[in-house]
């Protein structure tokens, strides 16, 4: 194995300040590190910031998506419509509910799904719709929004990526029916593992609430009952806590993100057999940024490109392979050939170094090196 120079550059790195860690400290040592007055902050500030609604924390967005499936009565016999560009969660929890996810193409630039692709692949089967914004751009919501009214439907939005993400002016989560966001290790704003749901549907909140912690409802003699089987996925305050420091700085941090995704953009425009993703408007929180490479047109594959810009110093992600060429998708009934865009993302992603603690040079130098080896 070859040694990782000491300048190594990651495709992403989570930042923790002192006073963060200091703030944990202090949770630690009050003896109540697990879900309690630091969650429900938490909960009470990101509820505030996604427009005053009610948030839910979970251990994780996988729990919180999967949960509000359930919470919405989601499962066999029931298609949910799954964009084929999203990481293996959106897919696998429609699948742990025992629905069927159906799975429909993107769009090549924007890497969302849009509502005529979705509309197309409506059934009478269909219960729910689940669309990601994908590295933080939004999805066209409106039109899926009165698609989804018209035919009785509920959308669950995995906002994976789009936690401070803006569509027409208004923060995701601050409207809609029910959305999710991830606070993992990687995320725009992270508490090491977690995630959250968003929504003003009182009768999935008290669902939420019993599915998140074993089922169980508190009673007014102060014992509890159990009203369905359930797992557990609560928050621990130690988690939240790294959480309110994080929601604090996203909006500025995210505007960090946004001039260093430009400068690639700007840098790496009109570069033969490199296809970059859209710039999208200043609401776009810049999760990632992963570009799409025709390896043949370089005579190179995608392992030979990251190894060399792993020997310069440079760390480089997947993001993601199609969902229609995972094995766990063998039994249903796709072909390559319905998702042609999908499935070029799959082949030709790569994501590149974005993170707020990046400097210009350290952008300037990814852009060289990937030059570098693509003329190589």
């Amino acid at each position: 194995m070859s040694e990782v120079p000491q300048d190594f550059l990651p495709f992403v790195r989570p930042a923790i300040s002192e006073d963060t860690i200091a703030g944990v400290a202090e949770v630690l040592r009050s003896g109540w590190i697990t879900t309690g007055p630091q969650v429900a902050a938490f909960e009470a500030a990101l509820g505030e910031y996604a427009g005053g609604r009610t948030a839910l924390a979970f251990m994780h967005a996988t729990g919180a998506l999967e949960e509000s499936l359930r919470a919405l009565g989601i499962g066999p016999g029931d298609e949910v419509i799954v964009p084929d560009m999203t990481f293996a969660a959106t897919l696998n929890v429609v699948l742990r509910v025992g629905a069927t996810p159906v799975l429909v193409d993107v769009d090549l630039e924007t890497r969302n799904i849009d509502a005529a692709r979705v509309e197309a692949a409506l059934t009478s089967r269909t219960r729910a719709i689940m669309p990601v914004h994908y590295a933080g751009l939004a999805v066209d919501m409106d039109p899926l929004n009165t698609l989804a009214e018209t035919h009785g439907l509920r959308i669950v939005e995995d906002a994976a990526h789009a936690i401070g993400t803006t569509y027409k002016g208004r923060r995701i989560g601050s409207f809609g029916d029910v959305v999710c966001y991830s606070f993992h290790a990687n995320k725009n704003l992270t508490t090491i593992e977690g995630g959250a749901v968003v929504t003003t549907d009182e009768t999935a909140l008290e669902r939420l609430r019993a599915l998140r912690f074993h089922g169980q409802v508190k009673l007014d003699d102060g014992s509890y009952d159990v009203i369905m089987p359930a797992s557990k996925y609560n928050m621990t305050d130690v988690c939240a806590r790294i959480g309110l420091d994080q929601l604090a700085v996203l909006d500025e941090r995210n505007a960090r993100r946004r001039a260093l995704a430009h400068r690639y953009l700007d840098a790496l425009a009109g570069l033969d057999g490199v296809l970059l993703p859209v710039r999208g408007d200043e609401g776009h929180a810049w999760h990632m940024f992963a570009v799409c490479i025709d390896y043949p047109h370089f005579k190179s594959d995608r392992k030979q490109l990251r190894d060399a810009l792993q020997a310069r110093g440079i760390g480089t992600g997947v993001h993601y392979p199609a969902l229609h060429q995972l094995s766990v998708c063998r039994e249903l009934d796709v072909k390559a050939r319905d998702f042609p865009n999908a499935d070029r993302i799959g082949r030709q992603t790569l994501t590149l170094p974005l993170f707020p603690e990046m400097s210009e040079a350290d952008v300037d130098r990814v852009v060289a090196g990937l030059k570098g080896v693509l003329h190589e």
